[in-house]
């Protein structure tokens, strides 16, 4: 036990407090104190007891444990060391688990990998160690199993055991056997049953029956599994059976002789088998016996269902514990016998606990802990306390008294040689246990005799400690001068004090005080020296046991003492190596004998005067007694044998006591047989003269004297034989019971009590009980659960232990059964008016009384004489029959006839159903009537109690007789009908008639119907479908007949879908031909190639369609194939033939039937040139080409071809052929070196037809008999020097070439003749070379001359001279260094001496990759783009191909290899409306060339297009409908739509689905009624988004509309136009002079307000303070037009497509309430850094730390506008402090490299914006990043585009007249919105009257890639009535719709930024802008904050109610300045009184 230090108390009690008050804050105070809920460790999950994993898995073994405090855990070794971490072999992890890594086998270690580990777990109240943990680590090794031969006996069985090594076999297990012709033996488990030859073993043998001669013919391999890795494997060897055939016969034997004895061990539940290996001829009879436990007796084993034998084999099923025991295999036959003993242990898992599991205990009590185990076999059980052995092996641990130390955890533990298990228990101390402590004492003292002495003890503890005192060992009694006494201090301590009156010499000495309780002693002692002379106080006898040690102190008195001394017979001691005596005056005598040391002893104190005083003290020696030991035998006596046995004791002091007890009960002599004789003073006999099961036991001797006792234990064993405890009696039991029949018998050993049944009805032959659900034995009790009949019969019960015959019993078990009936309820049937019988049968013990009821009354046949009722006794019970003359409708009741004898009573019930006709059937109505059928109900009648079969339907035409009748068959349980075949607007009349099986009803009354017009129903006729091409069918069909067209035929609907799916049909209507006999046809087009199309035609009049016709069935003309053949190979035959093969590509991309497969080839170096490409077709899947070029490296490609054309071509497969013998060197020259040398040089071979190993030149001097020389040259010398030759002798040369095939044909001869004259020769040959761009190239000219030749070169005919790339080398060749393509053409090398001249030419060809090729753009679509391609002029080099590239605007680049004579391209499968990069390069076999310019563009498409209002939405009173269908999608399939609404006064959006499917309607619910609501739609398709908005009111409850909005100025109608007289003209209309009065004043304002800013100088240019932010609003804004999003990925697809810089995060999907650039903006609030970005919700004082005012400059600059843009007019009109180096306004510089697309050459022109001042922006600046309150600058993004564009912010009206200066007005754009090119119509436009100014209506909105064509944009959606008004789309609503004019209002507080004005739009015909659209925004369009939306439309809508004020009014408001904020701003960016009205966001 650890105890914890006072720091870890108080840890621990800090941490107890914390809790609490925890507790105490949570208001969950505590049930109990904070202590109370404190334990010991407890395992909540125990490793187990084997570990085995492979070195190449590793381990984790798991150990946790619940506790309070948390335990800590460590893992231990088996000795109880601590476990530490061995890098990568061991590890411990943080929550406590034993890691084992993988490792490599040499990494093994034992100590590690095979050991013993245990889990310890530990806190303050003890510890607790895990079962043991056997780890063991496999390290792959390989291995083999091995089957030997077998040698057998015919006829005998036979056994094969496959062999496995020892170091493997734990784990290795054989799975199965097989032959040599594959034949699988499984395991027991896999087989049906063992009736079979082949039977494979549980353990892994395979088991052969009665083997024959030929089995000696097959050979036998196991198959085994490694249980860790997993690997299965075949044995290494097969075995096979040796038959032999006996001669004579052959008696059984056992060839191996440890197959004589066995031990088997099985674990409970396995399979197994035990084998009898003996072998005989005849073939013997095997038999099995078991030994009964503990005797000697055998009896054979039952074979049942579990237990089979099979030959000589035992086979066990599932092994139970009760199977343990020893086997005997007894194999016999005529010629003699053999035995095998098997003992077998049946292991079963241990498992314990202990019982109590927890316990407190008071001090002193006893404790008991009982450890329950289960499991087999049991070895030892042992404890433990806090993980320390206790040396306690009983089950039953007790603590008698409990002290402090014992509480604890205390585990049991139970272990076999297998595993271990464990149980932990916890004592925990009741009450208080606090020991005595002794707190103060007196101190040693030295006094003169006189004085009175107080000694005092101070002593604590709980429970209270008694305080006594002693004097040198003696109790100190109370007396005239000792006074003891004792008090309790108010704290619980005890004051004790011994007073001393006039202390004298002789009260000196040791004195003790002893404070005792019942939990501890606590001491303490010290002198008291009183000065006098020595005293010796008196001495008591000493009584000591003999081999104990004396130790005893003399009692000595006066001070000072000089020396103490003992003697014995007046000699000093010690006089032995036993006695040792101390100065203090101790002795201590070890080992006291009697005969050496009992005598006087005498102690002698003297002081230093010589002074002594004397004591005495008499030793006496104790012997205790000793007992012989003593037994009754080894072997176990039998009853009525005597026993006797003698207690002797050898040792001990007289007197002695002896007795003698049997299981601890005292024996008195005389009773129970027993009879004790003392036969001496030292001898006790005990005799029984006859034993009895009694008698067993343990027997002990006592022998007790005065110095102490001894005993001897001996157990007596006594064969008992069987007899009765409770002997089993006939049984009865009452059926269904459980039965429960005792039979128990006592004996020794303890018999073993089997129960058996009967067979048949006769006791005599018995059979072991089956084991079943109801029957088992339990402790020698039958149980029969739910006993039945089938369990009647006689039982045996049988006692056996070996001794005597044994004990049986045979019972009856008799069921009682109350009476039964087999059938408890069933149906009687019988027809009104005829006798019925019903009976009953009733079974069961007799006599039994049957009564019967009649629904539940009593039926009594006295009161009806109808009913009669009879009985009939059968031999099982009684039948009883109740009998009906003549059945009524009264007698359909339910019958019960009760049954009752002795032992219970049973019901049993007849339904009687008595059936007749039914009624006729009533109330028939019609429901329903069309042209040929009429839909009828009616009432069900009274079905006679018999069900309705059916209900006949009559009907006839209405002038037609009741004979002449149509009938309907209507099942009998409907009341509903249709009859059907009637003609159209015909009169009928129609009745109804039941029927049941007994016969019809009547008719029911007739009704008159008149039938109605319907659809057509005959089918279109002579329908044909025929391919017209690829994708196109005609359809071509005629009328149906004219009697089937029930009306006009108005058209026909032609249905068409793939065949053979399950898809419905697309429908096309066509309209009917009214010329007669004209045939219709339809072509269906976009069709899939060569795909079966099931096509269906039906007619229609104005009623409905007809009958659809037969499915026609057609295909569509055959495509080409898609896919290549697949798995194209090519292997080399020959050199020149090479076999290709494939296999055809897959069916569903064949788009047709493939007839043949082409084969194109051609040698690879030729490969790009298509003329030189080859072609061969074959029907079949291989071919070989024939007549290739030899050792060529061909390049295969293989296409299907179907009749459509040819399909893709495979990928490019490369073979070469194989080499052969070379061609002739193709010309040789012989040239006169000198009068002994010539050179013979040579060409190479043209076709080499492999690589030239060497050549052979051969010469022959001129003459018929001399001999041919040869020499071999290396193959890279191509000429040789011939020497040694005679003058003027002709010489004939040839040369051969050698492969490594052989050597090839010989070149043409030559003759030359060594001479004086050398003429100038040049032995090179004229050749073309090949020269690679860029490399170096060289060209030979050899030559030889007497003189030496002089050699000269021109190139192209010009004279050489040397220089840096060109030099001639000395053996005459010509090097040039990195060859360009300038240096292609002729060169030719001259050869000159004074007797001749010579000349070569060479031609030098340049191979560079190709220059960049011409890209245009030929053709677009919606998901197409068509490219013409052409190559640069100057390309020498033949071009092999192209690679075109491109990429969408936010994608990645992707390739396309296009073919040289391509003059077009097309790149399909492209988004539609997005913008895409492409350009393309050149390649030949150099390499790929340079890249051509990139060219953009744009796929077609455009965003959604607005629906009309009344088309889309639908009202009602609380729901609206949204009809999507009618949105147009722009060329671009729609995606989803996203809906929004909101009250009309409420500012947050409520969403309503963020993902509503294009074809669908869509309801929104729970709308209140009669209110105005806002609709936000937002459809998506791949081209971008369009955001709409719409006012609607619900109608009122009882469907009426409410009056519209007030619009503040008197107008109801939001959307109506002011009045106007007609004789006003038409541009003097209000809605448009309004605006445009209003707008000149507001820029007359602005205009003003800027002049005084700007003479103020007030101190606020951003640039001065914050110049993060400054860069941030402004630079920040500049993008290249690259810098886009992807919105196609489709993890942004939903996306708002914002790029984020790298501080920013995603924003998150449309429609979440959340605005994107809102939550862009969340930065810091300071804005520190160029990279974060401004939150308008944080400091509404932003720019507070604003600086210097700008210095204005001089200059014509305009300010407010735009200037040209050109470079040289922008000037810095403001001069900043300290930012003289910025960059000015509207200054226009290049940028590079913006994003990796750009092109790096083509500079991007920017224009920077001006500054502003002032407290009021001019109205087109209204809105960005002001934050309120703040009267700050504002940028707006005038150019921050980087498309270079001439005269990109400006227009000319189309009169001519001068153009007005506009200020850019900032746009309200979503992240990533819009293109480079829309970008630059978002400013102002001038309307076509002239040059008014005009100031943007109000923001917009555009989400990604959402800026439509401007035709559209502008043209549809503003000319005329606006549509309805358009909000704010984000997460804020309107965010508060505060306009800029809240900078007036610094008080506000409003954390919301200005809103931005609207991108400007005209409001007249002026042509727009005819840029492209853009998906692109810069960074600055987000930097910006998203004010609340303008409102567009031709009235103006004030955003707030309270804020409605007529024109008039606001105009005076306005020259008065007191308009408010909000109307301010509106007036401002919408002119007077009128809102721009938008419908769409762009």
């Amino acid at each position: 036990m650890a105890y914890m230090m006072p720091n870890e108390r108080l840890k621990w009690l800090t941490l107890c407090a914390a809790v609490v008050v925890l507790a105490s804050v949570g208001n969950t105070l505590a049930a109990n104190p904070a202590d109370s809920d404190q334990k010991g460790p407890v395992f909540l999950k125990e490793p187990t007891n084997r570990i085995d994993f492979s070195n190449s898995t590793g381990a984790e073994i798991e150990c946790k444990s619940s506790g309070n405090p948390m335990p800590e855990i460590i893992w231990i070794r088996s000795d109880g060391t601590a476990v530490g971490d061995v890098p990568g072999l061991r590890q411990i992890s943080s929550d406590g688990k034993l890691v084992f890594p993988p490792f490599r086998a040499e990494d093994y270690r034992q100590e590690v990998h095979a050991q013993v580990y245990a889990c310890l777990a530990r806190n303050q109240f003890g510890s607790i160690i895990s079962r043991d943990v056997h780890v063991r680590a496999v390290v792959q090794q390989f291995y083999e199993s091995e089957v030997n031969n077998e040698y057998v006996i015919r006829g005998n069985s036979a056994v094969l055991k496959c062999s496995i090594p020892s170091f493997v076999a734990d784990f290795v297990q054989v799975v199965s056997w097989q032959d040599e012709e594959g034949q699988l033996y499984g395991t027991l488990e896999d087989q049906q049953g063992t009736d079979g030859k082949y039977l494979v073993l549980p353990s892994g043998e395979l088991h052969i029956r009665e083997v024959g001669p030929e089995d000696g013919y097959k050979s036998y391999q196991c198959r085994t599994k490694h249980r860790l890795t997993g690997e299965t494997r075949l044995s290494a060897t097969k075995g096979r059976l040796v038959i032999t055939e006996p001669i004579g016969s052959v008696p059984p034997k056992i060839n191996n002789i440890n197959d004589k004895f066995q031990l088997m061990q099985v674990k409970l539940s396995q399979n197994f088998a035990m084998q009898c290996p003996g072998q005989a001829y005849p073939v013997p009879v095997v038999r099995w016996y078991k030994f009964i436990e503990g005797t000697t007796r055998k009896q054979a084993v039952v074979l049942n269902d579990r237990v089979k034998q099979v030959s000589g084999t035992l086979i066990i099923k599932d092994a139970v514990v009760e199977d343990s025991g020893k086997y005997l295999c007894v194999v016999n036959n005529s010629v003699g016998g053999e035995s095998v003993e098997t003992v077998l242990t049946v292991t079963a898992p241990l498992s314990a606990k202990i019982d109590p599991p927890t316990q407190t205990i008071d001090f002193g009590r006893p404790a008991v802990f009982t450890c329950q185990y289960t499991g087999n076999p049991i070895k030892t059980v042992s404890w433990m306390k806090d993980g320390k052995a206790m040396g306690h092996s009983e089950p039953v641990l007790r603590i008698e008294s409990v002290k402090k130390e014992d509480k604890g955890m205390y585990q049991c533990f139970v272990r076999n040689d297998q595993e271990s298990a464990e149980a932990s228990a916890e004592l925990k101390l009741g009450g208080r246990f606090d020991p005595p402590v002794i707190r103060q004492a007196f101190q040693e003292e030295t006094m003169e005799p006189g004085p009175s002495v107080f000694l005092k003890c101070v002593a604590g503890g709980n429970p209270t400690p008694e305080i006594s005192w002693e004097l040198d060992g003696k109790k100190i009694a109370n007396n005239d001068r000792f006074q003891v006494g004792q008090y309790v201090t108010v704290n619980g301590d005890v004051v004790s004090y011994l007073n001393i009156t006039s202390v004298h010499a002789n009260d000196g000495g040791l004195y003790k005080c002893i404070a005792k309780s019942k939990v501890g002693v606590a001491e303490h002692s010290a002198k008291l020296n009183v000065y006098g002379l020595p005293y010796i106080r008196q001495m008591e006898k000493k009584a000591i046991v003999a081999g104990e040690t004396l130790m005893v102190t003399c009692p000595v008195a006066g001070y000072p003492i000089d020396s103490i001394v003992w003697e014995r017979d007046n000699r000093a001691l010690p006089i032995n190596r036993k006695q040792k005596v101390f100065p203090n005056g101790t002795l201590i005598i070890e080992n006291v004998e009697r005969n050496s040391d009992q005598a006087t002893y005498t102690c002698v104190a003297k002081n230093q005067e010589g002074y002594s005083a004397r004591g005495s003290l008499e030793v006496q020696v104790m012997v205790a007694p000793q007992i012989s030991p003593f037994s009754f035998g080894d072997e176990p006596l039998n009853r009525g044998e005597v026993a006797s046995v003698n207690c002797v004791v050898p040792k001990g002091d007289l007197p002695l006591d002896i007795y003698w007890t049997i299981n601890s009960a005292l024996i008195v002599n005389g009773e129970l047989g027993f009879t004790i004789v003392r036969l001496n003073k030292r001898t006790s006999s005990l005799n029984v003269d006859s034993l009895e099961a009694a008698h067993r036991g343990s027997y002990k001797c006592i022998a007790n004297n005065s110095a102490g006792y001894a005993e001897y234990v001996a157990t007596l064993e006594v064969n008992v034989p069987p007899r009765w405890i409770l002997e089993p009696t006939d049984k009865a039991f009452a059926q269904g019971s459980d039965a429960k029949v005792e039979c128990k018998a006592d004996g020794f050993p303890k018999p073993q009590v089997t129960w058996k049944k009967a067979v048949g009805d006769t006791p005599g032959e018995y059979k072991d009980l089956k084991k079943s659900d109801n029957i088992r034995v339990e402790e020698g009790t039958l149980h029969i659960d739910n006993i039945q009949k089938t369990n009647e019969g006689y039982y045996l019960c049988e006692a056996i232990n070996g001794i005597g015959s044994g004990l049986s019993a045979v019972i009856m078990v008799s069921v009682q059964a109350p009476p039964e009936f087999t059938e408890k309820l069933r149906n009687q049937t019988a027809r009104r008016g005829e006798p019925a019988v019903l009976q009953c049968e009733a079974k069961g013990e007799k006599p039994i009384g049957i009564l019967w009821n009649m629904n539940n009354m009593r039926l009594d046949p006295k009161n009806d004489n109808r009913y009669t009722i009879r009985e009939e006794i059968l031999s099982a019970g009684v039948m009883s029959s109740l009998s009906i003359k003549r059945t009524e409708r009264s007698d359909s009741a339910l019958f019960t006839c009760v049954a009752t004898n002795a032992f219970g009573s049973d019901d049993a019930s007849i339904n009687m159903i008595v059936q007749e006709v039914p009624e006729m059937p009533y109330a028939l109505k019609v429901l329903d009537k069309s042209g040929r059928s009429v839909q009828l109900s009616w009432a069900q009648p009274y079905d006679g109690n018999s069900p309705l079969n059916r209900y006949i339907i009559e009907f006839k035409r209405s002038r037609a007789s009741w004979d002449e009748i149509d009938r309907v068959m209507v099942p009998g349980h409907t009341t509903e009908a249709q009859v059907q075949k009637l003609s159209p607007a015909t009169t009928y009349n129609i009745r109804i008639v039941a029927e049941n099986e007994i016969g019809s009803s009547q008719s029911s009354e007739a009704v008159t119907i008149i039938t109605a017009e319907e659809a057509p129903s005959g089918k279109p006729q002579n329908i044909k479908v025929e391919p017209v091409n690829q994708t196109t069918l005609r359809v071509t069909w005629k009328p149906p007949a004219r009697s089937d067209w029930n009306g006009e035929i108005l058209g026909y609907y032609v249905g068409y879908k793939l065949s053979n799916t399950n898809s419905s049909y697309i429908f096309e209507t066509i309209n009917f031909i009214t010329e007669e006999g004209k045939e219709h046809n339809l072509e269906l087009n976009n069709l899939r190639v060569y795909t079966q199309y099931s096509v269906v035609i039906q007619a229609f009049n104005k009623i409905g369609a007809g009958p659809l016709s037969d499915e026609e069935k057609q295909f569509t003309a055959e495509g080409t194939p898609s896919q290549p053949p697949s798995d194209t190979a090519c292997t080399t035959l020959t050199s020149q033939t090479i076999r290709v093969s494939w296999v055809s590509p897959p069916l569903e991309s064949a788009n047709g039937v493939i007839k043949t497969y082409k084969v194109v080839y051609a040698p690879s170096d030729e490969w790009y040139d298509e003329t030189k490409r080859h072609y061969k077709k074959t029907a079949s899947s291989d071919t070989v080409l024939h007549g290739l070029k030899k050792y060529t490296n061909y390049t295969m490609q293989v296409l299907a071809t179907t009749a459509g054309g040819d399909g893709v071509r495979s990928v490019p497969i490369h073979c070469q052929t194989e080499p052969d013998v070379p061609e002739a060197p193709t010309d040789v020259k012989a040239l006169v070196m000198g009068n002994a040398a010539i050179l013979v040089s040579w060409r190479p071979p043209a076709q080499p037809n492999g690589i030239i190993t060497q050549y052979t030149v051969y010469s022959k001097a001129e003459g018929a008999e001399t001999e041919t020389k040869t020499q071999k040259v290396p193959h890279y010398q191509m000429s040789f020097e011939a020497t040694e030759l005679e003058k003027n002798k002709p010489y004939e040369f040839w040369v051969t070439a050698s492969t490594t095939i052989g050597e090839g044909q010989q070149s043409k001869s030559i003759v030359a003749m060594p001479s004086d004259q050398v003429p100038a020769k040049i032995a090179s040959f004229d050749d073309t070379f090949t020269a690679t761009f860029k490399e170096d190239a060289k060209m030979p000219c050899l030559a030889v001359g007497a003189p030496q030749p002089e050699i000269t070169w021109k190139i192209k005919g010009v004279e050489f001279s040397a220089n840096d790339r060109m030099r001639l080398l000395p053996d005459g060749s010509l090097l040039i260094k990195s060859v360009n393509r300038q240096d292609a053409g002729d060169y030719s090398c001259h050869a000159e001496n004074s007797i001749a001249k010579d000349s070569i030419t060479h031609k030098l060809i340049v191979l560079a990759p190709p220059q960049s090729p011409h890209v245009t753009l030929s053709a677009t679509t919606t998901d197409a783009l068509t490219v013409r391609l052409k190559p640069h002029e100057g390309d020498t080099a033949p071009l092999h191909g192209y690679t075109l590239h491109y990429k969408p605007e936010f994608g990645e680049w992707e390739t396309a290899e296009v073919s040289v004579d391509s003059q077009k391209h097309n790149i399909e499968n492209l988004l539609c409306g997005s913008r895409y990069q492409v350009y393309a390069t050149g390649f030949n076999n150099i390499g790929a060339g340079e890249a051509s310019d990139i060219l953009n563009t744009r796929t077609k498409g455009q965003k959604p297009k607005l629906p009309e209002k009344p088309r889309f939405i639908e009202v009602s009173s609380n729901s609206v409908s949204l009809h999507f269908k009618a949105w147009k999608d722009g060329g671009c399939p729609m995606s989803h739509f996203v809906v929004e609404s909101k009250k009309r006064d409420q500012l947050e959006w409520n969403q309503i689905s963020n993902n509503v499917k294009p074809d669908n309607n869509y309801v929104v619910l729970d709308l209140e009624p009669a209110t105005w609501y806002n609709l936000r739609i937002t459809a998506h398709n791949s081209a971008g988004f369009t955001v709409a908005e719409y006012d609607f009111a619900t109608l009122t409850v009882t469907g009426g509309t409410i009056a519209p909005l007030d619009d503040g100025m008197g107008h109801g109608n939001v959307h109506a136009r002011i009045p106007m007289p007609a004789w006003m003209p038409e541009w003097l209309d209000l809605n448009f002079m309004v605006p445009l009065i209003a707008t000149v004043v507001v820029v007359a304002v602005g205009i003003c307000v800027v002049c005084v800013a700007l003479s103020r100088r007030r101190s606020d240019d951003m640039r001065g303070g914050q110049k993060d932010v400054y860069y941030d609003v402004v630079y920040n804004q500049t993008m290249g037009p690259g810098a886009t999003l992807d919105k196609r990925r489709p993890d942004l697809r939903d996306e708002l497509g914002y790029i984020a810089p790298p501080n920013r995060k995603l924003p998150p999907v449309p429609g979440s309430n959340y605005n994107t650039c809102d939550r862009i903006k969340r930065g810091r609030g300071g804005l520190r850094s160029n990279h974060s970005t401004w939150d308008p919700r944080r400091n509404p004082n932003l720019y507070e730390e604003l600086k210097a005012p700008p210095v204005p400059m001089h200059g014509n600059a305009n300010i407010y506008g735009h200037g040209g843009h050109a470079h040289g007019n922008v000037e810095c009109h403001y001069r900043h402090p300290g930012m003289e180096d910025e960059i000015c306004p509207y200054a226009t510089f290049h940028l590079l490299g913006f994003r990796e697309e750009m092109d790096p050459t083509k500079a991007m022109n920017f224009q920077t914006f001006p500054h502003q001042n002032g407290h009021t922006p001019v109205p087109g600046h209204a809105g960005t990043m002001l934050p309120p309150g703040h009267p700050g600058h504002v940028h707006s993004r005038s150019g921050s585009q980087s498309m270079p564009r001439a005269n990109r912010y400006q227009r000319k009206n189309s009169q001519g007249g001068q153009s007005s200066i506009y200020t850019p007005a900032p746009e309200y754009d979503d992240p990533a919105n819009c293109a480079e090119e829309d970008q630059y119509r978002r400013y102002t436009r001038v309307n076509s009257q002239g040059g008014s100014l005009y100031s943007g209506p109000g923001p917009e909105y555009d989400d990604p890639a959402n800026c439509a064509p401007e035709e559209d944009q502008y043209g549809s959606q503003y000319g005329g009535p606006y549509g309805q008004p358009y909000d704010h789309y984000g997460s804020r609503g309107s965010m508060g719709r505060r306009s800029i004019g809240s900078a007036r209002n610094p008080g506000n507080g409003s954390p919301e930024p200005p809103p931005p004005p609207p991108r400007n739009h005209d409001m007249s015909n002026s042509s727009f802008n005819d840029s492209k659209e853009s998906n692109e925004i810069s960074e600055a369009e987000c930097d910006r904050d998203h004010g609340p939306r303008g409102n567009y439309g031709a009235v103006k809508r004030s955003p707030q109610p309270k804020d409605q004020r007529t024109t008039e009014e606001m105009r005076k408001l306005i020259e008065r300045n007191e308009a408010g904020p909000k109307q301010l701003q509106l007036q401002q960016t919408n002119g007077a009184g009128f809102t721009a009205y938008d419908t769409m966001a762009v």
